[in-house]
């Protein structure tokens, strides 16, 4: 007999994974999954970085306090996570207003808000604050929602996002509103509703263009469109994440050697465009790979919504989990050249702390879903 197979080992292995389980509530295949998207991000960051260790030490920090709290997230019971939903996204909301009036000006945008002794990006915040107050609001009416019921979470959803719209921030404001839209739909929305959504949008969107968007936001969809219009311009970041995912080929230039990344022709490379960096030195079959483990998590997610014992649960599992969807969507679809450029990172890869903590902090609530799942309904 083996030393990994004695008895002693066994026993170990299983205190071990009801420790995690069913003490810490958290989901071991989910948590998993987590622990290899983020070391995958170490990996690509150290690359991005030209081989410099402090600014990814910086990076693990900020995984390892998402961790902390995506475990605190854990062991709150949905039942009690529910009656604080309108209390959050009120104070939420206030926030966002406040960012407009006396917010931190950087970039071009006011997004941050320094109260002192604390310094953050409500919506941020928000990005979990909608779900939740979505989820709250919808558990409470019909299922499917009616007209006025569709309405409402209508409204609920334009608000915040019309606030983060006018920080500006069109990639935030598309993500708030995804994951608002997406309880709407997990909801059973009618698709005459539908429908009639998409074509209310179609025919504001010419006003939107406008007097809704900056100049940069026009300029961003107009390279979309064509990026060759102006090369050396607003085309130019584009054009060389093309050139670095393409390059990569099948099996990629190899871990250092990506030389789009390291003779600084791509742009943003440890944040947006992180995705063409690991393109490029792992190859086609290394995209594959990534987006397996995506799509993994994003199954896991669905399966936790799935198994979901009430419509609140159900319906916030599924709105995180879509939330997430869209970040992946977004970013890779933006670099590749098949979305506009919003300025989205990847999740759990790109550098950063607001992002990481949000996502953790809704994994957290998923795993809390999943694991109280029996102990209330509605």
């Amino acid at each position: 007999m083996s030393l990994a197979s004695s008895p002693i080992n066994q026993t170990a292995r299983a205190a071990s994974t009801h420790l995690i389980q069913r003490v810490l509530h958290l989901d071991m295949l989910l948590l998993t999954l987590l622990a290899l998207l983020a070391g995958i991000g170490v990996v690509v960051l150290y690359s991005a970085f030209g081989g410099e260790i402090e600014p990814v030490k910086g990076h693990i920090i900020r995984v390892g306090l998402g961790l902390v709290i995506m475990t605190v997230f854990a062991q709150i019971p949905p039942a009690r996570l529910a009656p604080w939903a309108p209390v959050l996204f009120g104070i939420i909301l206030v926030f966002l207003i406040a960012v407009l009036v006396m917010g931190q000006f950087g970039g071009g945008a006011r997004r941050w808000l320094d109260l002192g002794i604390v310094q953050f990006q409500p919506s941020e915040i928000m990005k979990l604050a909608l779900p939740l107050m979505m989820a709250w609001f919808l558990a409470r009416t019909p299922i499917p929602p009616t007209f006025r019921i569709t309405a409402a979470g209508l409204l609920l959803i334009a608000i915040p996002v019309g606030l983060i719209g006018l920080q500006p921030d069109l990639g935030t404001a598309l993500v708030v509103g995804a994951a608002g839209a997406s309880v709407l739909f997990l909801a059973g929305l009618r698709w005459r509703y539908l429908l009639l959504l998409f074509g209310l949008i179609a025919a504001i969107a010419p006003v939107f263009w406008v007097f809704g968007m900056q100049a940069y936001q026009r300029a961003r969809v107009l390279t979309f469109l064509d990026p060759n219009r102006d090369p050396l311009g607003a085309g130019y970041n584009i054009i060389q994440s093309q050139i670095a995912i393409g390059s990569g080929g099948l099996f990629g230039k190899g871990w250092l050697n990506g030389t789009q990344a390291h003779l600084d022709f791509i742009p943003e490379r440890h944040t947006d465009f992180v995705f063409s960096v690991f393109a490029e030195e792992f190859g086609f079959l290394g995209v594959i790979a990534l987006m397996t483990l995506y799509l993994a998590i994003i199954c896991r997610g669905l399966w936790i919504a799935y198994q979901a014992q009430d419509n609140f649960s159900r319906l916030l599992a599924g709105g995180i989990t879509m939330t997430f969807l869209v970040y992946c969507f977004v970013n890779m679809g933006m670099v590749s050249g098949v979305l506009p450029v919003v300025g989205l990172p990847l999740p759990l890869i790109s550098y950063g702390g607001s992002s990481i903590v949000t996502l953790m902090a809704g994994f957290g609530i998923l795993m809390a879903i999943h694991s109280h799942r029996r102990m209330w309904s509605t």
